[in-house]
This record gives structure tokens, sequence and C-alpha cells, in this order.
């Protein structure tokens, strides 16, 4: 997760915090993410950026200039070896993002509600990474809907949850820091498992943000990369830092060193930090859908697969923090999305249920964090049943950004 997907909001200098923050909310959908709404799709410009091994052309992009409003962005790698994502900028700024591209899965999509000017996609690692991007006209209003009215005021309960949510995170992660400090090697793990829950129900919303100085595309400034990096996406120019890092030192190492006490003490920094900048965050319903779909892809990409908790294996401590943020996204929207689409609802609530009833089978208050250590036997045995159960709930709720978007 080198880049971030904040929601749209705007540019902000932070005077003394020395940050500014990135625009919008870049999620996933699944490649059947069209609206089942002929109207709705009238509404919705359509993009599709297609990646491959061709030298001429590695990242093509069907159409350069849409008119204001929605547009739909599907990302298909059909054969680079050498480009794993895809983002939306504007002056530095990363208004949507795909991630994890691997050659010959099915596309995937995010929506953007974009107004008239000037952008670029990108695709790092291609021949030609930077393909202009334009933008005419102005957003038509959606003030006089009662929907749209739902759905607004939907986003600012929504906001005031990722907010608790990252205030929690602070406190959680000055404990880590404090038993760290302390030498206790067996509180400091469950101080970790105790903290990662709160940056996973949010990821998608506050991981787009990036220091003064730096571009939008540089790890070194960019505080998701500094709070959440993996072994797995690990850049050598900036090296470790992070969750991961503590983590590593905890639970392959077992033991706490000096490097364990800085790298905990810079964690805390960062959170600090990331707690000032969200109150600034602004959101639009399909930021809050396309949260949700890009908080399943990591389950799909990253916990199931038991990337993301290398070392501790409390990987379903994350995957259940995913579905729970995804949850409390849906459940901001329903009220404004029931009226859009009641079928819909139904159908996302539905499959909510069962994947909390799958997950509450692995609920063991003897481990960590509260759920089973996702070992390799646990993984090897129920992954695909976990997995096919994320697929169930990712299919709906694929549906659900440009619904939002063109209430």
């Amino acid at each position: 997760m080198p880049f971030g997907k904040p929601p749209v909001r705007p540019l902000i200098t932070l005077g003394a915090l020395g940050v500014v923050t990135a625009l919008a909310l870049a999620g996933c959908a699944s490649s059947d993410g069209a609206s089942d709404s002929s109207t709705d799709a009238a509404k919705v410009s359509r993009v599709t950026i297609t990646l491959t091994n061709d030298g001429s052309d590695q990242c093509k992009v069907s159409e350069t200039k849409v008119p204001a409003g929605p547009v739909t962005f599907s990302v298909e790698n059909e054969s680079s070896t050498a480009i794993t994502e895809v983002e939306l900028l504007q002056d530095q700024r990363i208004l949507g993002e795909k991630e994890n591209l691997a050659p010959g899965l099915d596309a995937v999509q995010f929506t953007a509600t974009l107004t008239g000017g000037k952008y670029q996609v990108y695709c790092p690692g291609a021949d030609t990474e930077l393909t202009d991007f334009t933008v005419t006209g102005k957003v038509a209003s959606t003030a006089n809907s009662s929907a749209a009215t739902l759905l607004d005021e939907g986003t600012k309960g929504y906001a005031d949850y990722v907010d608790g949510q990252v205030t929690d995170m602070v406190t959680a992660v000055q404990q880590l820091q404090e038993d760290v400090d302390a030498g206790d090697l067996d509180a400091a793990k469950t101080d970790y498992a105790n903290a990662r829950p709160f940056y996973e129900h949010v990821e998608s919303d506050v991981d787009g943000f990036v220091k003064k100085g730096f571009k939008a595309t540089d790890n070194a400034g960019n505080l998701d990369y500094l709070i959440d990096m993996r072994a797995s996406n690990l850049d050598p120019a900036v090296g470790w830092s992070g969750f991961h890092a503590v983590e590593k030192d905890l639970f392959q190492a077992g033991e706490i060193t000096a490097s364990t006490k800085k790298t905990a003490a810079d964690l805390t920094e960062n959170v600090q930090l990331l707690a000032k900048l969200v109150p600034t965050l602004d959101y639009k319903p399909e930021d809050l859908a396309n949260g949700a779909a890009g908080l399943l892809e990591e389950v799909q990409s990253n916990k199931v697969t038991g990337e993301e908790e290398a070392y501790s294996h409390i990987d379903l401590v994350d995957l259940a923090a995913n579905v729970e943020g995804a949850r409390q996204a849906f459940a901001y929207l329903k009220p404004g999305l029931t009226k859009l689409d009641p079928t819909l609802t139904k159908q996302i609530a539905k499959q909510f249920d069962a994947t909390n009833t799958l997950m509450d089978g692995y609920r063991n208050a003897d481990d960590l964090g509260g759920f089973d250590t996702w070992d390799a036997a646990t993984k090897k045995s129920d992954a695909n049943t976990v997995s096919q159960q994320i697929q169930a709930l990712q299919d709906p709720l694929s549906r659900l950004a440009e619904k939002v978007a063109t209430a």
C-alpha cells in the first residue's frame, strides 16, 4: 500500500504541522461493478485503463477527456509484470488508486466525482508513466434529492467515526511505545494486537496524507507507508518503519532493542500527526463506498494470504477489522441507499451478516487480538472459505459507488 486514497477535499496546508493532504478516496470494485440501472449508468463516464508489456503502450487509457461528474475507472492488467498500480493525480495529489494489479486478474474499478480541470493517469513502471486526462464543465447539483441529502448526512456521521478510530489508535500506540520503552516483550505483543484494528478499520480513508516537501509518489513522505508498510512492499530507499517494523522485532526476533524503541517512537509521532490531519477530511458518498470496497480488497490481497501480519500471524484480527470498517461505511450510507435501491441494500446487509457469522467462528479470547492465529495449517484449511465469503460480499458492494454517486 505505498500510496493513498483519501476522500475528496480541498488541498490544505497545515502550517506548523508541515504537511499537506491529498485528495479523493479511491476504493475498488469488482469487474461486474456497473450499476444495474440504465439511468444511473447514463450519468457515469467510463474509462478503461489497460496494462500490458507492449513497449509502445504499456498503460493504455481509453478516454482522455470526459465531462464533469461521476467517472468510473476500470483497470485491468492483461500482461504487465512491471506495473502493479495505477493512480489518478491532480497537482501531485492522489485522487484515486488501484494497486496489487497482478497480470490476468479480473478488472477492478473505482468511481470518483470529478470537476473540470487537468488530471493525470499515473502508471509507475511504464515507459510512459503519466498520461494527461482532462475533465470539462462542472458537476451537476443533486441538492434537491432526498436520497442525496440522507447520503450527505451519512458522510458527516462517518467522519466522526473515523476521527474516533484514529484518536483511539493514538492512545493504543502510545501504550505500545510505553511497554516497548519498558522492555516488556509480552505486554508489547498484546499492545501491538490491540492497536492494529484501529488503523485497519479506516485505512482506506486516512492513507493519502503526504508530508510537505514530498511528492505523492514518494514513500519517504507518505504517512501510510511510514505507518503501515509491509515486508512485501518494503522500499529499500526508505527502509523499515511503522507497525510492521515493530512487529518484526517483537515476534520474529523476540526482543526489544534500541532500534525497536526508536521505531515505536516514530510510529507514535506519525499516528499523532495523522490524528491532527484526519479532522480535515470532507467525504462524498462515493468515497465511503469506494473505501468499503477497498477494505475488502485488502482482505483478499493481504489478509487471507497471511501477507499482512507475516510475523505475528494475527491476520484474522486485521481481517475482521477491515470487514467492520466496511460495514460502518455501508451503515452510514444505508438510509440514503435504501431510498435509491432497497433490493441492493438488503443484499449487501445479508452478506455482511453472513461474513460476521463466519468470523465469529474464529473468535478466541486466549489468542492475541481475540481471534485464532492465522497459522499455516489454519490458512491452508480455511483460506478458500473465507475468501469465497468475502467475494460474496464484494459482489453486491461493488455496485455501491456508482449508485450513490448518481443519487
